[in-house]
């Protein structure tokens, strides 16, 4: 379907926006190579973006966002501090008929600074704010270093610890991981019987009396798997009062002012967490100086983990109320995606992206 005039009106409107906020236009390629994602995201990007293959430069993908592309550009020759906007298609396939469109415009600004972060995501969100005002939408935050924090502060294994940050963008894989380390769910006898077999017997015997081998693992390689399974399965449980801990900071969801204090509350127990506390006080303080109505954004302890992978800290949405309407804009920080695609460089960054569509939609709407 091609894009209406008034979504590509509105994208104008906003890029000019953002250049007159100080932003320096870029562009960036509307192919993409597919090894930098696959690298970033692993296979689950192939479920979101179109795959195809130049006889020259190999597995290529239409652009699915600009941060990957823009990080990598800023990485290799940009300045410091800088600020930069883009305006531009991008393309996520959709498993079912719906109002997502799988090609539309995105508009975005982005921030790489060194000094002062609080002022840097507060520019950033009060800038979408203001942009965002005549629509009227709902604003939710969260802190995806908050639950680092929570998890890297549990009294248990660093293997255990690895697993659950591992898949803290998998809110459903999380939750196993913990009723499984909390002893919630246990492992069931047979399979521990299995890979006590594994561990102790001879894995290609047992390997070739189950069947043809069809996986990429060697039998060394799954006898240490199941070596380090029985390991776990012999770890203590994650204490219950720090799994309950965890579970209050994980429903989370109250006005910014609110949920600070229940997080200050929170960091009694949870020592591990009170940086990261202090420093969403810091940020809703330069927030408020910015303009920020503070008690008309929720801060949600869960927000943006199963939609804003790449992130690492500050994260935020804007959103209308009405159903099947995907998210008017979203956003945060991600200094770590700096240091992987600046080879072991990095630079605090944070920043967004508006879908001038959605806008012009609820404009049309109002």
């Amino acid at each position: 379907m091609p894009i209406a005039p008034a979504a590509r009106a509105e994208a104008a409107r906003l890029f000019d926006a953002f250049r007159e906020a100080g932003a320096v236009p870029v562009e960036t390629d509307i192919l993409q190579p597919a090894e930098t994602l696959l690298d970033l995201y692993g296979e689950d990007i192939r479920a979101r973006a179109y795959v195809t293959t130049d006889p020259l430069r190999g597995e290529m993908m239409l652009r699915p966002d600009f941060t990957v592309p823009v990080v990598q550009m800023h990485m290799a020759h940009g300045a410091d501090p800088a600020r930069y906007c883009y305006m531009g298609e991008v393309f996520r396939r959709q498993d079912h008929a719906g109002p997502r469109a799988s090609e539309y415009l995105q508009v975005g600004y982005e921030v790489f600074t060194r000094d002062a972060p609080a002022q840097a995501e507060a520019e950033v969100f009060a800038l979408f704010d203001d942009l965002l005002a005549p629509l009227r939408p709902k604003a939710a935050m969260g802190d995806i270093g908050l639950l680092v924090a929570a998890v890297e502060g549990l009294g248990t294994t660093a293997r255990r610890k690895a697993a659950l940050l591992r898949h803290i963008w998998r809110p459903r894989r999380f939750r196993a991981l913990m009723d499984r380390f909390a002893g919630c769910t246990p492992a069931p006898a047979a399979r521990l019987r299995l890979l006590e077999r594994l561990a102790t017997g001879q894995p290609a015997e047992l390997m070739a009396q189950a069947g043809p081998h069809l996986g990429l693992r060697e039998p060394d390689e799954i006898a240490e798997r199941a070596v380090a399974l029985l390991e776990d399965a012999a770890t203590p449980a994650i204490a219950a009062r720090e799994a309950d801990l965890i579970d209050d900071l994980l429903r989370l969801s109250a006005p910014a002012p609110q949920a600070l204090e229940r997080l200050e509350d929170l960091g009694v127990d949870m020592p591990s967490i009170r940086p990261a506390v202090g420093r969403l006080a810091t940020r809703l303080e330069a927030m408020e100086k910015a303009g920020v109505w503070l008690r008309q954004v929720t801060f949600e302890a869960s927000h943006g983990r199963s939609t804003l992978e790449y992130y690492d800290g500050f994260v935020f949405s804007f959103f209308s109320d009405r159903a099947g309407i995907p998210p008017i804009a979203s956003g945060g920080r991600y200094d770590a995606l700096t240091r992987v695609l600046g080879g072991g460089r990095e630079i605090p960054a944070v920043g967004g992206v508006i879908r001038p569509g959605v806008v012009a939609a609820l404009k049309g709407a109002a």
